[in-house]
């Protein structure tokens, strides 16, 4: 959730005296904070916070300006595109603690400029290896939502360290420790509380009270974070340093893996709370086990592009392609508005249907996912698109295995729910590179349990399984199993031409994330709407249930109505995604793009301004 800040420049020695600290701005006081980047020697200035941004050197945008000033230190200093991008992950730690962290996980996509090849890496969480299809139930019945997520049972073993390292040690030029700086800086000087921040940490009070940690971290002197104060963690800087120098094997195996099972296993809730915060059973052993995943991007051809995206687990790559190819065959840029959105909802319907029945874990799934991503299961799937009439959901899913024109493999069942707060940030280096990085702890505040004394909060990941069968006579890929990654939305995509980038993006959203990456690609690039006009462009969501999701740009226009005339229903939505691309331009600059208003707007920044 991107937030205006201002870093207040304090000593790191008093910045780690305590836990989390506010210290409210001191009255009349007019001089200006400095952000990590500037005290390396940058521009004594503000970090900025625009949505849009053009020059050389490489680009950095996410939704928070301190990350993205935090990657753009990096590049400053020779790093590369995955160095950056590992530092602004780190630095929205800090700053964005309720969407990332840690405590969680994640998808990176990365183009190399040197070989001109796309690669991923799948670190998602994974459930404990003694998990079974009934992990959420109780008297053979799933637990309520809530009480599920604010648990130990929501915890999967975290992925964004070992994501980290992993591609440093692959793909980046710098160590663990140099890139780690920006942020273990920002979480021992402290960035300055706006509303957004209050009135997210407001949201989860009630819970937040019942972990004395987290009520320490977030809640200073037992009250809300005052607008205007400073917030420090040095708590989370002490980890991060404890990372740079031993390695993120310390939070797999070492005390800090150990901190993290207790904390899962016998939750540390408040004397006297009536709360009941059921333990996980995640292990040492689970923690040891953890794997990132190498793996081949999903790939399709679109108007002479190639776009990549995230394999399953992951479905966002499937859904994206699917719908994209069903949506070639039809001349976007000349249709009229109405004519655009209605195929454009009914491919995303017709891609959550499939989505629902085939994409799970691909390590205990048969996902087909060659089938779902070509081309000849889009066209079959596409002749259900009629011009006069909506279709209606839940649509029963195609088989992409054996194709048939209009066929369906099978019965409806509605999509089943994800949470909606993650965090997305890309970027580009002066070589070429880029990665787009999607990461997150799943509900705002995630499980709403903060490692005593480490300072970030532990994921809800699992929450993301299905906890029953949408429909008992319809197979569903997503139920938990032991050590099986819970299937996610996630879309960070890459657009090629000839193997050189055209335009990189992604977005938070849970479920709303493959419509969000889907409208902003077709928007830029059967449109023609500039990147950050595209991103900013009123959204639609379609999710193969009963009502799409619009918001008010769209719900108060007269193409609403003509859309009901077609037999669509609709219900309103005030805010969808909050994406963040970089575009690569003729002359070879870059454009980095971001939010324009959604969740404050973002923060697109380039190295050098031109």
């Amino acid at each position: 959730m991107t937030r205006a800040r201002r870093l207040t420049v304090l000593g790191a020695a008093a910045a780690l005296a305590g836990s989390l600290v506010a210290v409210p701005a001191a009255a009349g006081t007019a001089a200006p904070a400095r952000s990590a980047a500037d005290r390396d020697g940058a521009a004594t200035t503000t970090p900025e916070k625009a949505p849009v941004a053009v020059g050389h050197g490489g680009a950095v945008s996410s939704v928070d300006p301190d990350a993205s000033a935090a990657g753009i230190e990096v590049l400053r200093k020779g790093g590369n595109a995955v160095d950056a991008a590992v530092a602004t992950a780190a630095a929205l730690g800090v700053t964005e603690p309720y969407s990332a962290g840690i405590g969680g996980g994640g998808y990176f996509v990365s183009y190399d400029a040197r070989t001109r090849t796309v690669r991923t890496l799948d670190g998602r969480e994974t459930a404990p290896r003694s998990a079974g299809k009934d992990l959420f139930l109780e008297n053979g019945k799933p637990l309520p939502f809530d009480d599920a997520v604010t648990s130990g049972l929501s915890v999967g073993t975290p992925g964004t360290a070992a994501t980290w390292d992993t591609a440093l040690r692959k793909w980046g030029s710098r160590s663990l420790r140099q890139v780690l700086r920006p942020a273990q800086r920002l979480a021992a000087d402290g960035f300055t509380v706006d509303e957004t921040f209050r009135q997210q940490t407001a949201d989860n009070e009630a819970r937040f009270r019942d972990f004395p940690a987290t009520t320490r971290l977030y809640l200073p002197g037992g009250k809300l974070p005052v607008v205007g104060s400073t917030m420090k963690n040095p708590d989370l800087a002490r980890t991060y340093g404890e990372l740079a120098n031993r390695g993120v094997g310390a939070l797999y195996d070492g005390a800090l893996a150990r901190d993290i099972v207790r904390t899962v296993r016998k939750p540390p809730v408040r004397a006297g709370s009536s709360r009941t915060v059921r333990p996980g059973d995640l292990t040492a052993g689970d923690l040891r086990a953890y794997r990132v995943l190498s793996q081949a991007p999903t790939r399709t051809g679109y108007r002479g592009l190639d776009v990549y995206g995230m394999a399953p687990s992951s479905s966002g790559g499937t859904g994206v392609a699917e719908a994209l190819n069903i949506l070639e065959k039809s001349d976007l840029a000349r249709l009229s508005e109405k004519q655009f959105l209605h195929r454009y909802i009914e491919a995303a319907r017709i891609a959550f249907a499939d989505r629902g029945r085939w994409v799970g874990d691909p390590a205990q799934e048969d996902v087909p996912t060659k089938g779902l991503t070509s081309q000849r299961f889009a066209d079959a799937r596409g002749c259900l698109i009629h011009d006069d009439k909506a279709l209606t959901s839940p649509l029963a899913p195609g088989d992409p295995r054996r194709p048939k024109p209009c066929a369906s493999a099978g019965r409806a069942a509605p999509t089943t729910y994800e949470g909606e707060n993650t965090t997305h940030l890309t970027v580009a280096d002066k070589w070429g590179n880029v990665v787009a990085y999607t990461l997150t702890i799943e509900q705002t505040g995630g499980s709403g349990i903060v490692v005593p004394h480490r300072g970030f909060l532990l994921n809800n990941e699992l929450t993301d399984f299905s906890f029953a069968p949408a429909s008992p006579s319809v197979h569903d890929p997503n139920l938990p199993g032991p050590g099986k990654r819970p299937r996610s939305s996630m879309s960070p995509t890459i657009v090629l031409r000839h193997g050189r980038p055209v335009v990189a993006l992604g977005s938070p959203g849970g479920a709303t994330i493959i419509t969000t990456v889907l409208q902003t690609l077709v928007n830029h690039l059967d449109r023609g709407m500039p990147l950050v006009e595209a991103i900013a462009a009123p959204r639609a969501s379609q999710r193969n249930a009963a009502r799409t999701d619009l918001e008010p740009g769209l719900w108060n226009s007269p193409v609403r109505r003509q859309l009901e005339a077609l037999g669509h229903a609709f219900k309103e939505n005030p805010e969808i995604g909050a994406a963040t691309g970089v575009q690569r331009l003729p002359d070879g600059r870059w454009l980095a793009a971001a939010e324009k208003v959604r969740r404050g707007g973002g923060s697109a920044r380039v190295v050098h301004r031109s």
